[in-house]
């Protein structure tokens, strides 16, 4: 039986991603060639531009690929802890840690902002917000945490574990910036808890 057309679309889609997710990785997004990715995938450039529009649709698909498995890494690592607070911070913390897997740090932390913009822009970054969002509602109802504005909240921690994460990719010593970036990122979440909760201000996950 032949393959329907969404089929055939959703494979060609998904070769290009790999083909184009290993090139910008090992190349940068300037120096990866759409010919030589299109060729690694077994496909032409019509095919490209077909499914992405151009190279930079193409690098936005990996990077919400990429940055979407960021999201749930950091998700299965905050699910370990005993409390909804530790949990949040370790969330933030994991995606900071992030920034030292050279994959991630290429793609989506630094020819990503470079290519597609600000990166609270992004498809993915939204859906992380609207989770961490939905933790903070949570955290308030429960008193752990000020009753703050919930999304005012979840936008500033997430800017933080974000900025943190792109100030560790950057650095010329990455290694040494990391605890420094997860210090301050824990002390400055910190500042959301309740008073009678603050004595865990000082516990990092």
């Amino acid at each position: 039986m032949a393959k329907k057309r969404s089929e055939t679309m959703q494979e060609n889609r998904a070769k290009l991603i790999a083909a184009a997710r290993k090139a910008f990785a090992d190349k940068g997004y300037a120096d990866a060639a759409m010919d030589d990715l299109t060729a690694q995938a077994g496909l032409t450039r019509g095919a490209l531009y077909h499914n992405f529009g151009d190279k930079r649709g193409l690098f936005a698909a990996v990077v919400n690929q990429i940055d979407s498995e960021m999201a749930a890494r950091a998700k299965e690592r905050a699910a370990c802890e005993p409390d909804e607070w530790r949990s949040l911070l370790r969330e933030g913390i994991a995606y900071i840690e992030m920034a030292l897997d050279p994959e991630v740090q290429r793609i989506v932390l630094l020819d990503g902002p470079a290519v597609l913009g600000d990166p609270s822009t992004w498809p993915s970054q939204d859906n992380c917000l609207q989770v961490t969002k939905q933790a903070v509602e949570k955290l308030i109802e429960k008193g752990i945490t000020k009753p703050l504005d919930a999304e005012a909240a979840a936008r500033l921690l997430s800017g933080a574990s974000l900025n943190a994460a792109l100030w560790v990719a950057a650095s010329d010593d990455a290694e040494t910036v990391l605890p420094k970036a997860i210090e301050a990122f824990c002390a400055m979440a910190s500042g959301i808890l309740a008073p009678e909760r603050s004595f865990a201000s000082a516990d990092q996950p």
